[in-house]
């Protein structure tokens, strides 16, 4: 075998998963189709959980030294009033508040936490695009230049439209989502506190997500209303995004046609099988989250931490991690089930109650979070630190 562990894909499930299995001292190679972290589009969320977990690991206080701000609590803009939502001042640990930080920024130093262990590779321009079996056994991947890469475990991370995962028939789970989200930019002048909010007004419901010099805005639509929305026009786009969301008016301009505006098709789902011999699927490769609470990378931070707590030490010990699979997905299904559960929960009787909504009223879940103080902790610690958080329990071999 030329690895111990292939990582297919170079997100956050992916580079976390590397790290702690190199840091483990699994021979660990981590395969990105692409050729940098630079995407935009991609959430900027670093929670709680995960600032708590690089905290164990010794590496938060370098992680912070990245760009990024704090946002110690979330508020959402109804019919123009600020409305108090959750509160992270009060959970344990050093992460009491969500790190604002580009995505790129937090990949490229995991991969640089990496690179210390000796057992760690990162291969760009590297697309998985099929697995390599033998007798029935996934031994590794085909990677779009022809070649193949073995090891004893294969780790599909490549993310909600999983090609391994479809190779190795793993079953899913379609659960249904009612929204997409229309995503785009938006200038802004740099402010000493991060303006992160969301508003919801006439109807409409936009997420201005507090870049810098930029807000990444996010639309939320009702599933299938793109085609409708679009055929009003680029003008009228805009003029709905400044009237719900006041904070973007003095930019909407930037968006100067709808090659500036993508389409995210949402999606929730779930494998009801994580794995089959030699092969473990985490992440969105395992789950499709919807975008509510921006929960989905530290949901699959978590699956890269139970994944290197379960396996590592059984194949340092030279033994197949085959029968430590199921081990894996019984560890996060109960976790995955509930935030899901969740967020249908929020589809239904939050965001389904403000989309066409024109009362301007705000939702009575909505209002019951912003008069009582000790139920913001609630959504907090849900959103924060989520359910059955993982602590870093693998092993470490010298840097």
């Amino acid at each position: 075998m030329d690895y111990d562990i292939i990582v297919a894909g170079g997100g956050p499930a992916g580079m976390m998963a590397g790290l702690l299995f190199a840091r483990a001292g699994l021979r660990t190679v981590v395969v990105e189709k692409h050729g940098d972290f630079l995407r935009d589009f991609r959430g900027d969320t670093v929670h709680p959980s995960t600032l708590n977990l690089f905290d164990e690991l010794g590496m938060l206080d370098a992680l912070l030294e990245r760009p990024h701000d704090k946002v110690p609590d979330i508020e959402a803009v109804v019919g123009g009033r600020a409305w108090r939502v959750a509160d992270f001042s009060h959970l344990p640990g050093r992460g009491r508040f969500i790190a604002m930080m580009p995505q790129w920024e937090f990949l490229d130093f995991v991969a640089q936490a990496a690179r210390r262990y000796p057992a760690f590779e990162l291969r760009m321009n590297a697309e998985a695009i099929d697995i390599v079996e033998t007798d029935g056994r996934v031994t590794g991947v085909r990677l779009a230049d022809g070649s193949t890469v073995t090891a004893q475990l294969v780790i599909a991370a490549d993310g909600r439209g999983s090609v391994l995962r479809k190779a190795a028939g793993l079953p899913l789970e379609d659960l249904g989502a009612p929204i997409d989200v229309f995503w785009f930019r938006v200038p802004k002048a740099r402010t000493e506190a991060n303006d992160t909010q969301g508003y919801i007004a006439g109807g409409e419901m936009v997420v201005a997500i507090d870049r810098g010099d930029y807000f990444q805005g996010a639309r939320v639509i009702a599933k299938g209303a793109a085609d409708a929305i679009r055929a009003k026009g680029i003008e009228a786009f805009r003029a709905d995004v400044a009237a719900t969301a006041p904070v973007m008016a003095a930019g909407v301009e930037a968006i100067a046609g709808w090659d500036d505006v993508k389409l995210l098709t949402v999606s929730l789902d779930r494998l009801t099988r994580w794995f089959r011999p030699g092969l473990l699927a985490i992440g969105d490769a395992a789950h499709a989250m919807s975008p509510v609470g921006g929960v989905g990378i530290n949901l699959a931070i978590q699956d890269a931490v139970a994944a290197a707590n379960i396996l590592c030490e059984p194949m340092l010990r030279g033994e197949s991690p085959d029968r430590w699979l199921v081990q894996v997905q019984e560890r996060r299904m109960l976790p995955v089930r509930m935030i899901q559960g969740m967020q249908r929960m929020v589809h239904r009787n939050v965001i389904g109650a403000a989309l066409g909504n024109r009362s301007m009223r705000a939702p009575l879940a909505v209002r019951l979070l912003d008069r009582f103080a000790l139920l913001r902790r609630i959504p907090a610690r849900v959103v924060g630190l989520g359910v059955r958080r993982e602590h870093i329990r693998s092993p470490e071999a010298n840097p």
